[in-house]
């Protein structure tokens, strides 16, 4: 990868898939079933563009944040480049508009929080 690259954000796709705690968003039903969780406990989408630097910095945020605290929430993972249409399918469904980053937090169904970029962070869940 360059310099530029790393800066800027590059081609690099880089996912959660080091973070143990993120499930991910792949297909329909997997929102689906991330929405019927949420009527049991709360539960946050966090919606990522693996192309974006100001996106990857927010995400190494929140799992920094994640990681050092004792609560553990429910988190969900969305990478929007992957996956747009189900990006466009919460929005409709949920009427949140779309951001990159976001977190969307849910209970009974419903949108109870959400944030973007710097504004994102566990306290918005827990």
């Amino acid at each position: 990868m360059s310099f530029f690259d790393k800066i800027f954000g590059g081609s690099n796709n880089e996912t959660p898939d080091q973070k143990s705690f993120w499930k991910k968003i792949e297909k329909e039903e997997d929102l689906a079933k991330a929405i019927e969780l949420s009527y049991q406990h709360k539960i946050a989408i966090f919606k990522h563009s693996t192309s974006c630097f100001i996106s990857r910095t927010v995400l190494k945020n929140f799992e920094k944040e994640v990681d050092g605290s004792d609560e553990k929430p429910e988190l969900y993972f969305l990478d929007l480049l992957a996956h747009r249409p189900i990006s466009n399918k919460i929005a409709e469904d949920l009427g949140i508009r779309h951001e990159s980053p976001q977190l969307i937090v849910i209970e009974n169904g419903k949108p109870v929080n959400s944030a973007s970029h710097q504004d994102i962070s566990l306290s918005q869940i827990v």
